[in-house]
């Protein structure tokens, strides 16, 4: 298996990435564009996920980078969640 060097060949940064696109794209739109609150706190959240994964990646430990990956789900969820159950 290869060696991973730089933290953009993470599968997880990437997918992250994604993510983030998706949410800005989203959060432009309708009713949520409007919820500044929330649109701000979204996108935040999206920019922690891969923040958290590059961060981590620079970690002196793989027991950092897990605990680094453990704030970047934790963001993630935040992003899911808040996608699912917007403030009415």
């Amino acid at each position: 298996m290869p060696t991973i060097t730089r933290f953009e060949e993470i599968e997880a940064w990437r997918t992250a990435r994604e993510l983030t696109k998706i949410i800005y794209m989203l959060s432009d739109e309708g009713r949520f564009s409007r919820d500044f609150g929330l649109k701000d706190q979204i996108r935040r959240a999206a920019v922690s996920v891969m923040s958290n994964i590059s961060e981590g990646f620079e970690s002196q430990t793989q027991m950092q980078f897990v605990h680094y990956l453990g704030f970047a789900r934790l963001r993630q969820e935040k992003c899911v969640l808040n996608c699912m159950f917007p403030r009415i």
